[in-house]
């Protein structure tokens, strides 16, 4: 995990730089050309004057720009750079979180997309308070929902995007973050779902060309695949403490079920732990599920979470696999295991694996292939934003505003929609210096168990609204509430006792170590 405050280039950064500054910038703004004509072309395209028109793009989609876009939209930058520091730090075991997910958007397509679709639907909160009457369960979850995307998504998004920013090119982390900000909010309020859906789609092609290439030079860097399971095991660090565990790699690291009790991912949670966050994101989450309402029949739904499934296989391939072999290639930086060196190596005592991939692209690639994977990163990063935007702002429009004015009309919700994009633009600039400050993998760590203790009693709710036709209201709400109430009883106790390190001894309560 690594901090803004990188040390100062050396002669090989400023080398780097240098490069950068040619054919890679050329390569990026060839990228940013291709973006923009994408995202004008889709805004004169579709119908932006009405609601069904901009918050759900005329649903007049396609099977394969929904497909890519529910790809592009789950894959941020969060990915690229978390799943290879995985890799790096524990091994193939994050996989399981991918493979899971290509399970659940095929439950999606199949099981709650016929209801969603069915009933006509904008929101997932308008969902609820259709199946339940009343209120107080959509404004609930409303803000909820808001919550989670405002304070979790964008700010690891953004985390991610600007270590990688700093790694490759030592830019201004505030000049970056607001360039690409800018440019992701000005074709989500002009152009509404269909300008992010059809730039998703662009996004997805760039992050498979740029991520399959990198993974090619890293299999041919470090020797092949056998190459890569010898030498996993005996990527340790030159400077370690030799009484603690730090820098060793993980017995297991080419597990992906692995001990019920004593590893970092147990297979039963894996099995069945897993599967209710994992369910709500894929099946519940306003930013998924509001790809596939576009849609323009159940047919081409269906078909979008079908190729999202295929596309979820992927991952594997281009991000955990190339993090373990950064750490094979750059032992004593990726897996450094002294605080000290840590320190020196990417600001951070904690350690370093989240330089995995950076790491990867500024060592390996050539000229002109280095610009191409900073496209990769910001496609990561803009098709993310640009979701939780969108998405963001349709919840807000449609749960929040419209109840507050019930007699609305449609122009009026267009406008306070396009309104509330820039409000979230502002927001996430705001946050730059509270990641900034957070040492940066803690806040990473810490942020995703947020969405984790807060999603699976929605999950439940959901799966009760949907498939169990006893559920009444007044059960599904205090339901909702004693689970999120327990969710956040236990989050609270993982805030006061973090994970120790790998240097220091675990005295957490029983409560705390021993149940996972």
């Amino acid at each position: 995990m690594t901090d803004f405050n990188s040390p100062s280039p050396t002669n090989e950064d400023k080398t780097l730089q240098n490069t950068l500054a040619t054919a890679d910038i050329v390569v990026l703004v060839a990228y940013f050309l291709v973006v923009m004509a994408v995202g004008l072309w889709s805004m004169w395209r579709t119908k932006r004057n009405t609601v069904d028109g901009y918050f759900l793009a005329g649903k007049n989609m396609t099977w394969w720009p929904v497909g890519a876009s529910l790809f592009a939209s789950n894959v941020g930058s969060g990915h690229f750079i978390g799943l290879a520091g995985s890799g790096a730090a524990s091994g193939i075991g994050a996989t399981a979180y991918e493979w899971n997910g290509m399970l659940m958007v095929l439950v999606l397509g199949w099981f709650f997309l016929p209801i969603y679709i069915a009933s006509g639907v904008t929101t997932m909160p308008e969902y609820l308070q259709r199946r339940f009457g009343g209120r107080r369960i959509q404004l609930f979850l409303a803000v909820l929902y808001l919550f989670i995307y405002i304070f979790t998504k964008i700010s690891v998004d953004m985390y991610a995007g600007a270590v990688f920013i700093q790694q490759a090119l030592r830019w201004n982390i505030y000049l970056a973050v607001v360039v690409l900000i800018a440019i992701t909010a000005f074709y989500t309020i002009a152009g509404g779902l269909a300008a992010v859906i059809y730039t998703d789609a662009v996004q997805t092609l760039i992050m498979l060309m740029g991520a399959l290439t990198l993974m090619a030079f890293s299999f041919v860097e470090v020797g092949g695949w056998q190459a890569l399971l010898d030498g996993y095991s005996s990527a340790v660090p030159s400077v370690r403490d030799p009484n603690t565990t730090c820098g060793i790699p993980r017995e297991d690291a080419f597990h992906l079920f692995r001990d019920p009790v004593t590893s970092d991912l147990p297979w039963p949670g894996v099995l069945l732990g897993m599967s209710l966050p994992s369910l709500w994101y894929w099946c519940s989450d306003q930013v998924i599920v509001q790809r596939s309402l576009a849609s323009k029949n159940l047919l081409h739904a269906k078909g979008g979470s079908l190729m999202a499934a295929y596309l979820k296989v992927l991952p594997f391939f281009m991000m955990v696999l190339p993090g373990m072999i950064s750490r094979i290639l750059y032992p004593d930086e990726v897996a450094c295991g002294d605080p000290d060196v840590c320190k020196e190596v990417c600001g951070n005592p904690v350690g370093c694996s989240d330089i995995a991939y950076a790491k990867l692209v500024m060592e390996l690639l050539p000229s002109g292939l280095r610009g191409l994977m900073m496209a990769v990163m910001l496609a990561a990063l803009m098709s993310s934003l640009t979701s939780i935007f969108n998405s963001s702002s349709t919840i807000f429009t449609m749960d929040l505003w419209r109840h507050l004015r019930p007699q609305v009309s449609e122009w009026e919700l267009m406008i306070v929609g396009r309104v509330f994009v820039l409000v979230l633009v502002v927001v996430s600039v705001l946050w730059i210096p509270l990641v900034q400050a957070s040492q940066g993998g803690q806040l990473f760590i810490y942020i995703q168990s947020i969405s984790i203790y807060l999603q699976p009693p929605v999950s439940v709710v959901f799966m009760a609204g949907c498939f169990w036709k006893r559920t009444n209201e007044k059960g599904a709400f205090w339901g909702l509430v004693l689970g999120l109430l327990v969710g956040c009883v236990r989050m609270v106790l993982d805030f006061v006792y973090p994970v120790p390190l790998c240097y220091e001894p675990d005295s957490r309560p029983d409560i705390i170590n021993s149940v996972d």
